[in-house]
């Protein structure tokens, strides 16, 4: 219980500190008009340091941008519920970044813009040498037999 309540102090806290500065300007990230983002978009920048590793091991990657600090991958809408996402990672809703001018460094074959969440999520703690966290919302869920 202590775990997941410091868990969800350090996302809160992550989530405000990774924000971008009052008064800076974001870019929402231009999805190639072939593709179609039904699910919403949302995007997770990762130090570029560790880019082309994830791109080169996940099974199956949607779009990617970069610009000088940060490769970011889109996921669809609300891929951080549940997730303890590690602290170097930003998550922003709506894909709209502090970034100057981030390019389109990966394009999928397919028509989907999405990088499966889980997958990055798993990748990106491997990577980091951080441990997989996930900070259930609620209690024990439970269906009781009729």
């Amino acid at each position: 219980m202590l775990r997941n309540a410091m868990s969800h102090l350090r996302r809160a806290r992550r989530l405000h500190d990774s924000g971008p500065p009052a008064g800076a300007e974001t870019v929402r990230l231009p999805l190639p008009p072939a593709f179609s983002a039904t699910l919403g978009c949302d995007a997770v920048g990762v130090p570029a340091r560790y880019g082309v590793r994830l791109l080169s091991h996940l099974p199956r990657t949607g779009c990617v941008f970069a610009d000088t600090d940060l490769w970011w991958w889109i996921v669809p809408a609300g891929s951080d519920l549940d997730l303890d996402w590690p602290v170097q990672t930003v998550y922003v809703r709506g894909a709209r970044v502090p970034a100057d001018r981030p390019r389109l460094i990966h394009r999928p074959d397919n028509h989907t813009p999405y990088t499966p969440p889980i997958p990055l999520f798993l990748m990106v703690c491997q990577v980091m040498g951080v441990p997989p966290s996930w900070a259930p919302s609620g209690g024990a869920r439970a269906v009781s037999a009729p």
